[in-house]
């Protein structure tokens, strides 16, 4: 058995699903817009750097679960995902996901953003598995803080490592593919790496490495072979 990770947020998407969220609910004046989207802005700013603080950023991003009714935020995530997600998945992203499920591969999505946005995301893309950062629920209700290791960075290797060690056989050959830096610790435990439209540190480190490097926005579809 074979295993292919794939990030998400630039990777399979033309774009940030986080982020993207952020400025749908100040567009939608779930949140108030002046101070949302600048804590928004510099949070991402601080991502692209390799400098977030997780758990900062998670209790950022879940204060409206925290404040709003549950029916009202599911009913945005629905239209979210429709209006917002489906018009930026790249457009060569579910070649690349048939490839590997052609060839028989087991396949996740593997991502830093949370389990309420990247459930559905992962449904519209039609991968079963997901590894995601899980928000701590307490008594049904979001608590602002991160259910066990988040899915960023080092944590990801833990996560990853979990969701091989409840698999019934433990794979032959495992792939990753990532636009981010941030990344970077997975990608070097992976047994191949593939740097997709990556950021500038990244596409660097794949260079000097020897990993592939390929867009799934382009006209033309990759060799991803």
């Amino acid at each position: 058995m074979r295993l292919t990770f794939f990030d998400l947020d630039n990777t399979l998407l033309d774009g940030d699903s986080d982020y993207e969220w952020g400025r749908f609910l100040v567009d939608e004046a779930v949140v108030d817009g002046s101070t949302f989207a600048r804590a928004n802005d510099t949070f991402k700013a601080q991502y692209e750097a390799g400098a977030l603080d997780i758990h900062a950023y998670q209790r950022f991003v879940l204060q409206p679960l925290i404040e709003e009714p549950a029916a009202r935020m599911a009913a945005l995530r629905e239209r979210f995902v429709a209006e917002r997600i489906e018009p930026i998945v790249a457009r060569h992203a579910a070649s690349a996901v048939d490839f590997h499920r052609q060839r028989g591969d087991l396949i996740a999505i593997i991502t830093a953003t949370n389990r309420f946005i990247t459930e559905p995301i992962a449904d519209l893309l039609g991968i079963e598995h997901l590894i995601a950062t899980d928000p701590e629920i307490v008594g049904g209700v979001y608590t602002g803080a991160i259910a066990g290791t988040p899915s960023y960075r080092e944590g990801k290797i833990t996560r990853a490592r979990h969701f091989l060690a409840a698999l019934p056989a433990e794979p032959e050959h495992v792939t990753f593919y990532s636009d981010s830096h941030n990344d970077l610790p997975l990608m070097r435990w992976a047994d191949r790496a593939v740097a997709v439209d990556p950021d500038p540190k990244l596409a660097a480190v794949a260079r000097e490495a020897g990993w592939p490097v390929i867009s799934l926005r382009g006209d033309a579809m990759p060799s991803i072979a």
